[in-house]
């Protein structure tokens, strides 16, 4: 039944999300009785349809998923609405010991200091402490699933504290260790204090922003200007971006963050959609107020709510083009991020270059690339998401790291002292890249291609000689893989239909950096949470409702959600349309040069063409046409 006025679809099916569709949305939801006083958004996205049905093209119904979360009694629901009818088109009820909880959201951080400073507990070991409770900054981060019977079905956090000492003070330089609170946020109250005993605040700062910290600015460093006198060599319609012989749709929500669609090069298809679809931090200090500590910064905070509005000459240099990206709030009424997503073409060296000893010919093309990206900070620590293309056919993703590490009082044999008295915890971020591809058309299959050593002796006498081996992995329980830097393991997408000039399969190569995966124990509560991590790749069969790689409902999942679920029919995937799940990232051990604020670290991965074309695509690149270029 129609609850609202229908909007007509117009545009495309993937098109970026309007403040008309959010208000829409709200409508929908409270004409059905669902927005209550105390109900609050926790989840707000596009609910994209079916490959099947974008690609067989025409109008689609443009339809939003909604999670609401009832402040008051901690129930939730998970909403599908139509924009396109008008209508509410499905409604389920959460039932938390087994989907999980809801992502944690704003309207809770803003109470958690409350709640601490009403438990005796709390005050009493920040007396013990000398501490003014006043003074205290609280985290409250999310619990994970223990054995803890006391706290099934239950919408908990934990919370730490950090004493600030002025109102520009980063609190993050004082962290009260040995001290630990576990809050209920339904019941807005603290079910125990854990006190291991009084460690010292460290005293040091972590005022980067503060000249007397900086020192002198630095002397020497000559302006940088970034010009394209005849203007961008791209174009942006409603997220439609051409440039080059690329062709590709933007899109943008609060879970992944930027998203890429449909993304095809010369007029043929490689790849239907790419994201991060899942990231997860997970310390390694085994203490008894920090062995919990673990944040799936996607699924558990929804990170991308908090996207950065960017600025021309801080965060982008060069003729920029941005675009904003349209949210909801807690109560479900549009939140436009202002210059989210900046895009801009940047020089890379050399693209190709032969100066010929027979001929005397010397030819030379420069490279460049196309950026689209987004910052977004997530409590202590900020992100970067860059998305990259070549003018050879070549994808990259880097994910940059930045912000500040997060602080303890105790280093030692699991924290790195990285001012006086000040520890930071060894830890790892780890994304999930989810790249749904398309190489050539939708029959892909996936081959393990590494090197091989030929052992010495007969047809190898001087033992010069190494090999290849390809390994097609058929079937998903097979395609489970690790890297293997020393062998410079690959795996190949490839059609199984077309080949090229040479007779070869076309297809689109997936360069891990092979760093490592989940190091947490196999029998440990993170890694039944975060099992997509301990592999670098998996391999899935499309299917539209496996989106996200720890599965929907992340905060407070028990484990076993998302890929361990999806790859459990053991679905063929030899000449089907496949997924490929990338793990990649980074292991933390801090550095005294992370301190007060972290040089941007670096991570990703690459895509690129192997027999997709006959010979190199960029060979029609034209010469340079700087007057110093002769």
């Amino acid at each position: 039944m129609t609850a609202v006025q229908p909007r007509t679809a117009t545009g495309h099916p993937l098109g970026m999300t309007t403040e008309t569709e959010v208000a829409t949305v709200r409508e929908v939801l409270d004409a059905a009785g669902l927005l209550t006083e105390h109900v609050r958004y926790a989840f707000f996205a596009p609910e994209e349809p079916s490959k099947d049905e974008v690609l067989a093209g025409g109008p689609a119904d443009r339809r939003f998923r909604a999670v609401l979360l009832d402040l008051s009694t901690g129930r939730s629901w998970d909403t599908v609405v139509s924009v396109t009818a008008g209508e509410l088109v499905s409604v389920r009820e959460l039932e938390p010991e087994r989907d999980g909880q809801p992502p944690i959201i704003d309207s809770e951080f803003e109470f958690i200091e409350d709640v601490l400073n009403a438990s005796p507990d709390w005050l009493a070991a920040l007396e013990k402490r000398g501490i003014e409770p006043a003074s205290v900054r609280a985290v409250p981060l999310s619990a994970g699933v223990y054995d803890y019977p006391e706290e099934k079905g239950r919408r908990l956090a934990r919370a730490f504290g950090f004493r600030q000492d002025h109102e520009a003070d980063h609190a993050w330089a004082h962290p009260i260790d040995g001290l630990v609170a576990y809050v209920d946020l339904t019941a807005r109250t603290v079910d125990r204090v854990i006190d291991t005993g009084v460690v010292p605040v460290p005293e040091t700062s972590g005022n980067f922003d503060d000249p007397a910290v900086q020192g002198p600015p630095l002397e020497g460093l000559k302006p940088i200007e970034i010009t394209q006198p005849d203007g961008r060599s791209f174009t942006v319609d409603d997220g439609h971006v051409r440039w080059g012989k690329w062709d590709l749709r933007i899109g943008f929500n609060e879970r992944e963050g930027l998203t890429l669609h449909q993304i095809a090069f010369d007029d043929r298809p490689v790849c239907y959609r790419a994201s991060v679809a899942e990231m997860v931090v997970p310390y390694a200090d085994p203490a008894p107020v920090r062995f919990w500590q673990n944040y799936f910064d996607c699924g558990e905070y929804m990170f991308a709510r908090y996207a950065d509005s960017l600025q021309l000459g801080c965060d982008c240099l060069g003729d920029i083009h941005y675009l904003d990206a349209t949210l909801a709030d807690d109560l479900g009424n549009p939140k436009t991020v202002r210059n989210a997503i900046c895009m801009h073409e940047e020089d890379y060296g050399v693209l190709w270059k032969h100066t010929d000893v027979f001929t005397g010919s010397s030819e030379v093309r420069r490279q460049r690339r196309l950026v689209i990206s987004f910052f977004t900070p997530i409590g202590n620590y900020d992100y970067g998401f860059y998305w990259y293309l070549y003018l050879d056919g070549t994808i990259e993703l880097e994910c940059k790291a930045t912000g500040i590490v997060f602080t303890s009082g105790t280093p030692g044999e699991y924290a790195t002292e990285i001012a006086p008295g000040l520890g930071a915890p060894y830890h790892q971020h780890l994304f999930s890249a989810r790249l749904d591809m398309t190489v050539d058309g939708l029959a892909n299959a996936v081959e393990e291609v590494e090197a091989v050593r030929i052992p010495m002796g007969e047809g190898n006498p001087y033992g010069n000689a190494f090999g290849r081996s390809a390994t097609r992995l058929t079937r998903e329980s097979q395609a489970q893989r690790d890297a293997s830097p020393g062998t410079g393991r690959v795996w190949h997408v490839v059609n199984t239909e077309k080949t090229n000039g040479l007779g070869q399969p076309v297809g689109y190569v997936l360069h891990p950096l092979g760093q490592p995966t989940l190091l947490a124990d196999e029998a440990s509560s993170i890694h039944a949470r975060a099992t997509f991590a301990s592999k670098a790749l998996w391999v899935t069969r499309y299917d539209p409702a496996e989106r996200y790689s720890a599965g929907d409902f992340v905060n407070q999942n028990p484990g076993g959600a998302g890929l361990p679920s999806y790859v459990a029919a053991d679905r063929e995937i030899d000449g089907q349309d496949v997924v490929l799940w990338h793990t990649f990232g980074l292991t933390h051990f801090p550095r005294p040069e992370d301190w007060p604020v972290m040089p941007v670290d670096y991570t990703g991965f690459t895509l690129k063409p192997a027999g997709f074309f006959d010979r190199n695509p960029a060979l029609d690149v034209p010469p340079g046409t700087s007057k110093d270029c002769h």
